[in-house]
């Protein structure tokens, strides 16, 4: 097979494309070269189609190879297992702007591969990944209405750039993922610092310049490699189904669907599609499996039509009307923080758990993040839609929203410095009509504010919807389910007054142009600021206190290079202080951080004081002058050893535990005692000599003993053992005891 190769100047650098050496079995096969990135992309459809369904079987995978960034994986089994997280998402990004593209009534499986070859981080293994597809997918034999293509925008000060390097995004303001036919824009996902809306439009149009350029690229490249579409069954109902169905249907849904109640307007429809089944299925025995899909579009056709040309909605809401709000915070009394927010039959509850920084979630993938401090999941029961069904792990959609809702308020959460915790937030769908990912935002800014994190802004979100045929369209405010199912676009857009966090947006036709998109985001931010009035009605600023049930973080810093002294050998002294500051079966949590940094978090603050006493006594160095309170560990003839500090034992004289003459230490102290000492001396070897006596009140009428009479209160000397001694005495018998008495 010949190999041929297209190169695209994408954001000033080269991309190169080639097909013909590497996975030639496939439909469509690309490579995607771009610095240091490699990126096999290709696609496969199954040969017959798959009948009895309604819906096109799309499968985008995204494979992260580890060896791609030079690393072996982690764990037991040493290999790539299920995808990560960023994997799901980078394959949403692919699947979200093709799959409109594809014909309607196409029903083979296709299969979509990013395999993740190698990555330089320079240049986005995602965007070469869109790009791969939607040339794959354009130079094969499979039916796909595109090229499209695909870049990330950033904003570094004023400057929009394309693909930005490592070094640019770190210092953008935003991360926009857009990808577009060459007549409009397909699919945004972006993340943003308070961006406004004007910026957030003209970076979007600044994109869409660039990939026009892209797509002329692929059309080249289609020139030189592209196969022959090849003439793949359209599973499409007759004439006259459709307009039986029309016959049968059209009057009855268009007084269901006036039904502002969910329940009762899909009672109403249900009614409808049976009876009108029924007679569809004795007319039409050889179409059975289309009926179902035939009933939808003439529902999609009445409430379209409604919304346009009568200017009404299902539910008898102007199209910038949001639905009734209601919203408490303090739901949950053992949890951090608690927020419920609902709006109309939409409701969202998102708990909040405080932990220490060893809580981040390490990331095991090939991106350069090794680590996140702040999380957020979604979860959507099947209860929240009234149905039954099976509770299993998430899937990519719930993964999609948790992403959505986590990157609308990583812009506010305090950095780690001023607020040293790790925060998990898990958003619960309770009830679902429209836009849940956005009661999600929503109901975690309460969460968060009702827990006493110090956000920088409250964050709220909505969800705009769209409805165009030849003779116009409608942008609704606050869209409900149906209107999502049955309209062109969902549009969720997030942020604070000052500004865009966060876009979502799907596109169901062949894109938008710069007038539809200034208006909804015009409409979104007008309902962004009415949702964010009143949130602050119920809960005007974050709680000055952390709940009781949430640990406290005391920060304290010491010398790196007595970090050691902390930990222990094999953590022998870390787990003692551990065990030590216990209190019932609660512990405190010790986190080290290499620049001498400890976090230590405790529920009970007397525990985490005591900790970082401990801590400190460990680290802390003897200074002349200083008192401490220390236990006596052993006695000898001449005086006290007392450990000052965890480790470092000191001296008291004889002559200093007292004012008046002492015969015998054991007179004074013995082992175990408490005892409050004064650092006296640290001789040039580091011997600490210490005094009792200096602390005590002088007794009325003592003599004074001069230094040298009866030998017993003579002052120390050093001995070479370490602490001090008494001075030798010469005698006629030779040298006085040593210290160890003999």
């Amino acid at each position: 097979m010949e190999i041929h190769t297209q190169e695209l100047l994408v954001g000033g650098r080269v991309m190169t494309l080639e097909t013909g050496r590497m996975a030639r079995q496939a439909n469509g096969a690309v490579l995607v070269s771009y610095g240091d990135t490699r990126v096999l992309v290709t696609a496969v459809a199954s040969k017959a189609p798959r009948l009895g369904i309604d819906f096109f079987p799309l499968t985008v995978d995204f494979e992260e190879r580890m060896y791609a960034v030079g690393k072996i994986p982690g764990g037991y089994i040493k290999r790539e297992g299920r995808p990560s997280e960023k994997a799901i998402l980078a394959a949403r990004l692919t699947d979200r702007p093709i799959r409109p593209l594809f014909p309607d009534g196409f029903r083979n499986d296709v299969h979509v591969v990013a395999s993740i070859l190698s990555v330089d981080h320079d240049h986005s293994p995602e965007v070469c990944g869109m790009i791969g597809a939607s040339a794959a997918l354009t130079i094969s034999d499979i039916p796909f209405d595109g090229p499209i293509g695909a870049v990330e925008v950033g904003l570094v000060g004023d400057q929009l750039m394309i693909n930005p390097s490592s070094e640019q995004a770190a210092q953008s303001r935003l991360k926009l993922m857009i990808a577009g036919t060459y007549e409009a824009v397909l699919m945004i996902e972006a993340g943003a610092s308070e961006v406004p809306e004007d910026v957030m439009l003209n970076a979007i149009l600044f994109g869409h310049d660039e990939i026009k350029r892209i797509i002329e690229g692929i059309r080249e490249f289609q020139g030189k490699a592209g196969r022959e579409k090849g003439a793949y069954p359209l599973h499409l109902p007759s004439e006259g189904l459709v307009a039986r169905a029309r016959e049968l249907a059209e009057d009855r849904l268009k007084e269901a669907m006036r039904s502002a109640d969910k329940a009762t307007r899909e009672d109403q429809i249900d009614a409808v599609n049976a009876d009108v089944t029924a007679v569809l299925q004795e007319e039409f025995p050889e179409e059975v499996d289309l009926i179902a899909g035939v009933l939808k579009k003439q529902l999609k056709k009445v409430v379209r039509y409604a919304i346009i040309h009568e200017k009404i909605r299902p539910d008898g809401r102007t199209f910038t009307e949001i639905r009734p709000l209601t919203i408490q915070v303090g739901v949950l009394p053992r949890v951090h923080g608690t927020g419920l927010f609902t709006r109309g039959q939409t409701q969202a509850l998102t708990a909040m758990t405080l932990g220490p920084l060893s809580d981040q979630q390490m990331l095991d993938g090939i991106g350069e993040e090794e680590s996140k401090r702040y999380m957020h999941h979604y979860n959507f029961p099947p209860f929240a839609t009234g149905e039954a069904g099976p509770m299993r792990g998430p899937n990519r959609r719930a993964i999609g929203h948790g992403a959505l809702a986590e990157r609308a308020l990583e812009p506010v959460i305090p950095t780690e410095e001023e607020f040293p915790y790790a925060l998990r937030l898990v958003s619960d769908i309770l009830e679902s009509n429209g836009s849940s990912s956005m009661a999600s935002v929503c109901g975690s800014t309460l969460a968060l504010m009702d827990g006493g994190v110090p956000i920088k802004a409250p964050v709220a979100g909505i969800a705009m919807g769209l409805v165009k045929d030849e003779e116009g369209y409608a942008v609704l405010t606050d869209i409900q389910g149906l209107e999502d199912f049955l309209g062109d676009m969902d549009f969720k857009v997030a942020g604070t007054r000052n500004g865009i966090t966060a876009i979502q947006m799907d596109i169901k036709i062949h894109g938008l142009d710069r007038r539809i998109l200034e208006q909804a985001l015009a409409q979104a931010r007008d309902a962004r600021l009415y949702i964010l009035d009143r949130m602050l009605e119920v809960i005007p600023q974050p709680r000055r206190e952390l709940s009781p049930h949430a640990p406290r973080i005391i920060t304290i810093h010491i010398d790196p290079d007595k970090i050691r002294e902390v930990i222990g050998p094999g953590g022998k002294t870390i787990n003692k202080i551990i065990d030590a500051t216990k209190v019932g079966d609660k512990k405190v949590d010790i986190d080290i951080q290499d620049d001498g940094t400890i976090y230590i978090a405790a529920v009970n603050q007397e525990a985490g004081e005591r900790a970082m006493s401990m801590i400190q006594d460990l680290t802390r160095s003897v200074e002349v002058g200083q008192i401490y309170t220390g236990r006596v560990t052993r006695l000898m003839n001449f005086g006290a050893f007392v450990e000052i500090l965890p480790g470092k034992e000191g001296l008291v004289h004889i002559s200093q535990l007292a004012h008046q003459r002492v015969a015998k230490v054991e007179d004074v102290v013995q082992p175990g005692d408490m005892l409050e000492v004064k650092v006296v001396e640290i001789d040039n070897m580091g011997r600490i000599n210490l005094s009792h006596k200096e602390l005590l009140p002088r007794p009325e009428g003592l003599e004074t003993v001069p230094v040298g009479a009866g030998g017993d209160n003579r002052g120390p000397r050093p001995d070479r053992h370490g602490g001090s001694r008494p001075p030798r005495r010469n005698g006629p018998s030779g040298p006085g005891p040593r210290r160890d008495g003999r």
